[in-house]
């Protein structure tokens, strides 16, 4: 069905069993106003840009009207949050419906902080400007830097406050997804101990994100790897770019590959795998070098929701699916590897390799050089000269590499390209992050995120007007911790 804002929605989700989520509306807020618009994106979804770019356009993606076609609902998922399960659900999201693009695609249009809904467990169901404008600057950047990713729409200021621990301006982010299928919905429906329903949500997410498995012999079996291939791909990005998420819980993996939930995430400026930024993980649970191995726990959670379905006979079922989960060690070795000779410029395989790496991390960790500055800094035909260089370590390191390099099949500019494809310029620096953000909220000036944003647009080419995003923090300027937006 079309709508004149160029909707065309298609609601599969709101066509299964109705356990797995609650129809329920947005609740309309007092002066929707727009602060961010994805033109681009808009344009890519199919839909009216400049009838979306206005206050009419406004009070839809704040709620206060609904598109036709759209079937509103708040999904239903449970969750291991830092190792503890937990019921939960959308408690502050809305799915408005599914958009079918120009291109044949199918889109989730959600509006996160549209209110209460039945899983809102005593919260408000609201949403401030801060973390709204965080999840869109993220999210834009991740998707430029060629990560799989849950995009932003548009971010709407409410008119009204929400109470955190102080008051403070509320809005209402549209997230796009490719669904917001999670391992927790998985966690929810197994609970639910209804074989039928299961398999209703198995072959839901087979058809709309893996259809050439829907004829497998065992489709679970076959789900549950394609699921770990995106997943380790994903990470791998992850890794490749210094990003940390923060809170990696079961709700928090779509099984589509894409990151989700922008919260507490923030990108590594100094190298050091126990890096931690998130205000609520005290333990470093989700440190940096602690993701891999965390995806594979958060990986046999979702495995143990397919098991009825991988074999009737339980032994054989849990073997067959512990052989899956096993493999994903290896496959990410393999994998990081693959990256770090991409990141170093390196084609081919050298026996030396692995070392070359490791030892390049452990000098990085020693001076506590930036990490994406470093790699940047490689992609050039003479040594680096900046002072932290100049220590006999690293240039013994330097001169190993040239070596690797010279047993390249492809000449040094390859090199070259390969590395500035694998190594970005620019990215989402947390100070920088934290200046726009409170240039919004303190000040009402959106000029810093719009600046921010351009910069973040293009972060593998090098342009002289982004120098300033390019330098760390100095010591006055450094983030230490980010905070959940709930």
């Amino acid at each position: 069905m079309n709508s004149p804002y160029g909707f065309h929605f298609d609601n599969g989700y709101a066509r299964l069993p109705e356990r797995l989520f609650a129809r329920c509306e947005p609740t309309p807020v007092a002066a929707p106003v727009r602060v961010l618009f994805n033109g681009p994106l808009a344009g890519q979804l199919g839909l009216d840009a400049c009838a979306l770019d206005s206050p009419d356009g406004a009070a839809l993606l704040a709620g206060n009207t609904l598109a036709e076609g759209s079937e509103p609902i708040a999904q239903a998922y449970a969750g291991h949050q830092f190792g503890y399960p937990n019921m939960l659900g959308d408690g502050r999201a809305i799915l408005l419906g599914e958009q079918l693009t120009p291109d044949g695609w199918r889109r989730d249009i959600q509006l996160k902080g549209a209110g209460r809904t039945p899983f809102s467990r005593g919260g408000d169901g609201r949403a401030a400007l801060g973390p709204m404008l965080r999840e869109y600057l993220i999210s834009e950047a991740m998707h430029a830097l060629g990560i799989a990713t849950t995009r932003s729409l548009a971010v709407v200021a409410t008119g009204e406050p929400v109470y955190r621990e102080t008051a403070l301006p509320g809005a209402i982010l549209t997230r796009v997804a490719a669904s917001h299928l999670r391992v927790g919905t998985f966690q929810f429906a197994a609970g639910q101990r209804d074989p039928a329903l299961l398999e209703t949500l198995v072959d839901y997410t087979l058809e709309r994100h893996y259809p050439e498995l829907s004829d497998s012999d065992n489709k679970a079996l076959a789900l549950l790897d394609s699921v770990m291939e995106r997943q380790l791909d994903l990470i791998v990005h992850w890794m490749r770019v210094g990003f940390i998420h923060g809170v990696l819980n079961t709700d928090n993996v779509a099984l589509s590959g894409e990151t989700i939930d922008y919260g507490p995430c923030a990108f590594m400026d100094q190298y050091h795998p126990d890096t931690v930024f998130s205000s609520i993980d005290h333990q470093g649970r989700y440190a940096y070098g602690n993701q891999p191995a965390i995806t594979q726990w958060n990986l046999t959670r979702f495995a143990e929701t397919l098991l009825p379905l991988i074999d009737t006979d339980t032994d054989t079922a849990v073997q067959k699916a512990t052989n899956v989960i096993k493999s994903f060690s290896g496959r990410y070795d393999d994998k990081w590897l693959a990256m770090m000779r991409a990141k170093l410029g390196l084609f081919g395989e050298d026996p030396v390799d692995a070392t070359l790496v490791q030892d390049l991390l452990d000098w990085m960790q020693r001076r506590q050089a930036d990490y994406t500055n470093t790699f940047r800094d490689l992609i050039d035909e003479t040594a680096p000269v900046d002072e932290i260089y100049q220590d006999d370590a690293f240039e013994n390191w330097h001169q190993r590499w040239q070596a690797r390099l010279s047993r390249n099949a492809k000449p040094l500019k390859s090199s070259f390209c390969l590395m500035r494809n694998h190594n970005p310029a620019v990215i989402p620096r947390n100070h920088k992050v934290e200046e726009a953000l409170n240039a919004a909220v303190r000040d009402d000036d959106l000029g810093p995120t719009h600046r921010l944003l351009d910069a973040l647009s293009h972060p593998y080419q090098d342009r002289d007007d982004i120098n300033d995003y390019r330098q760390p923090p100095k010591p006055t300027e450094r983030v230490l911790q980010t905070f959940c937006g709930t």
